[in-house]
């Protein structure tokens, strides 16, 4: 790990004016990405600006048709909230699948969210709940929010204050977990908003994305049949050792399908 120097932000203000005025500044979060990076030498950061004392950005509520979840809320608060499982228990269970319990308890939407890694599940349930990633300075739909890999609408001196989901008439997760990390090989969240469809994947692209082929006949008609033999393209997918971009097509469409069934 390089030296870097460590600040405790007071505020949000506090915080952003750091990002400013350093010279190469990370945000501290829950840490579960950034702090690997670190003790691997992958990244030197000049500071770390940690936000674990701003009590204003961690919680969550129901306001009207929004459940509201403050950046540094840890997933395993998510999962647990009785609001959250009542108003939106999609996004409950997204939440408490995340990884294993010690990045259940540790990690936080805001910082899956700012760093848009290609096989998180959190991208997932912004785009396909039609969230809006609330920062200090502006409102971003989820749409416009995930870039490309590890990349975001952030500007500088950016810092996520909340992510407003939008409660649907109902929506369900589905993965294809890695057996050791927890991460979405593929992860697909289905949504309806009255006759409206939302479809987003996650694990299988540079960044999560919606598949509108998808949505389109789950309008006409919401029922399993309606995608289950919508063929999804390799052409942009990922391929590893874990999973070729064929196959992740595959389970796109097993995964939206079986999305759609729990809902049925």
């Amino acid at each position: 790990m390089h030296n870097f120097n460590y600040h405790r932000a007071a505020d949000v203000a506090d915080a952003s004016g750091k990002l400013t005025s350093l010279e190469d500044p990370k945000i501290l979060a829950g840490g579960m990405t950034l702090l690997p990076t670190l003790k691997n030498r992958l990244a030197a950061p000049s500071d770390l600006i940690d936000l674990a004392a701003i009590a204003d950005l961690k919680g969550v509520s129901v306001e009207g048709d929004e459940v509201v979840v403050r950046a540094m809320t840890p997933h395993a608060v998510v999962a647990a909230s009785a609001e959250v499982q009542k108003a939106l228990p999609a996004l409950a269970q997204l939440a408490g699948n995340i990884g294993d319990p010690a990045v259940r308890h540790r990690g936080t939407i805001g910082g899956s969210v700012a760093n848009s890694d290609p096989a998180a599940d959190y991208p997932a349930g912004c785009v396909g709940l039609d969230a809006t990633i609330v920062t200090n300075k502006r409102k971003i739909a989820a749409d416009d929010f995930f870039l490309g890999l590890f990349e975001t609408a952030l500007e500088e001196g950016e810092v996520i204050t909340s992510v407003r989901f939008k409660i649907p008439t109902r929506a369900h997760y589905m993965k294809f977990r890695h057996p050791a990390s927890g991460y979405a090989v593929v992860g697909v969240m289905v949504a309806q908003y009255g006759s409206k469809a939302r479809v987003a994947v996650t694990g299988a692209g540079p960044c999560v994305f919606r598949l509108s082929e998808m949505e389109a006949a789950l309008e006409k008609s919401f029922a399993p049949s309606s995608i289950a033999n919508i063929k999804v393209s390799a052409e942009q997918l990922m391929g590893d050792i874990h999973c070729s971009a064929e196959y992740r097509a595959h389970l796109i469409t097993v995964y939206a399908r079986r999305a759609v069934e729990a809902m049925v």
